[in-house]
């Protein structure tokens, strides 16, 4: 089990095309805040049917995407 399962589970069932997060609502949906292992375990959301798309340093944001099957 991931420290980013509930994160990934949260992108997945909102069902959007696309979702953006602050880094703020990150820490709030996963229960941690987001930190540089964040790049290492964003690969695991791609089981989810999702990636992660533009992590925004300046905007303390992340957008999600879906996959085309």
């Amino acid at each position: 089990m991931s420290k980013y399962n509930a994160l990934w589970e949260y992108v997945q069932k909102n069902g959007s095309a696309s979702l953006e997060l602050t880094f703020e609502e990150i820490q709030d949906i996963a229960g941690i805040p987001i930190d540089h292992s964040f790049l290492k375990y964003k690969k695991e959301l791609m089981g989810y049917g999702h990636q992660v798309g533009k992590i925004s340093m300046k905007e303390h944001t992340v957008s999600f995407h879906k996959i085309d099957p």
